[in-house]
């Protein structure tokens, strides 16, 4: 079983991309985050036509959205609104074989990084101390969470942890909530699993930046977790760098779960 996460920044944009992507990578279930559109105008005709005929999305006019789809049946949907917000930064589902799926997408926080001046951000450390009470309240079992958390939490999940330790993403309020979330509910970081803490890995590049991949200032922003009851069924693990890349990329690039089933 092959689960991808990605953020797509408009999946009407990159639907060509997405396709591709299902379909040369053998993917399963697909998870989206800033499809950006809203339900009526999902493109699901089309991932119905590649075989993904079970499906889970929210969306709203030109900002956030997440979206689970599936060739495998889905027996149960459900989504929660974080912070009183009514934005569309997460849904949630249970297949057939009783594994249910988190998808998130975490507020990216501003610029600044300080909640009494810069209101995105003290959205963000809202919508992370929420994640902590929701998980501590719950029991973990046969869940994987994925999606763009928006914070790379350690030291070689960013091309420089000196020069990034004041911004968005990487700051000490932000990361020690993140880590808190992963170890309060032992959940299992599929990512540092299968490569070493002290080894770079990265799965954003700034559009910013043409010549990303010689300067290779990536951040870890995407995340793969699972409860730790799912440990023995993980095959492998894949950032697909290549695929940024491609034509008109998202700035985010897929992960890839495999778990033997």
């Amino acid at each position: 079983m092959r689960i991808a996460t990605w953020n797509i920044n408009s999946v009407r944009l990159r639907i060509a991309h997405v396709l591709r992507f299902v379909e040369e990578y053998d993917i399963d279930v697909i998870c989206l985050q800033e499809t950006k559109t809203e339900d009526q105008f999902f493109p699901i005709n089309e991932f119905i036509k590649i075989g993904m005929k079970h499906y889970s999305f929210r969306g709203e006019k030109s900002y956030n959205g997440v979206a689970i789809l599936s060739k495998m049946p889905i027996k149960n949907k459900n989504f929660k609104l974080w912070c009183d917000y009514k934005d569309t930064r997460h849904n949630c589902v249970i297949l057939d074989n009783n594994i249910k799926i988190h998808n998130f997408y975490v507020p990216a926080g501003g610029d600044i990084p300080d909640i009494k001046l810069n209101v995105k951000f003290d959205h963000k450390i809202n919508f992370l101390k929420e994640m902590i009470k929701y998980f501590n309240q719950v029991k973990l079992k046969r869940t994987i969470l994925v999606g763009d958390l928006n914070i790379a939490p350690f030291e070689h999940d960013v091309w420089s942890h000196k020069q990034l330790l004041n911004v968005v993403s990487h700051t000490p309020m932000e990361t020690k909530l993140l880590i808190k979330i992963m170890k309060d509910s032992d959940w299992i970081d599929v990512g540092r699993k299968f490569f070493p803490k002290d080894e770079k890995l990265y799965s954003w590049w700034s559009y910013r930046n043409k010549y990303w991949k010689k300067s290779n200032r990536g951040r870890r922003l995407d995340h793969i977790w699972v409860s730790k009851d799912l440990g023995y069924m993980l095959k492998s693990f894949l950032s697909c760098k290549e695929i940024r890349d491609w034509e008109k990329p998202s700035d985010h690039v897929p992960l890839i779960l495999e778990l033997s089933i």
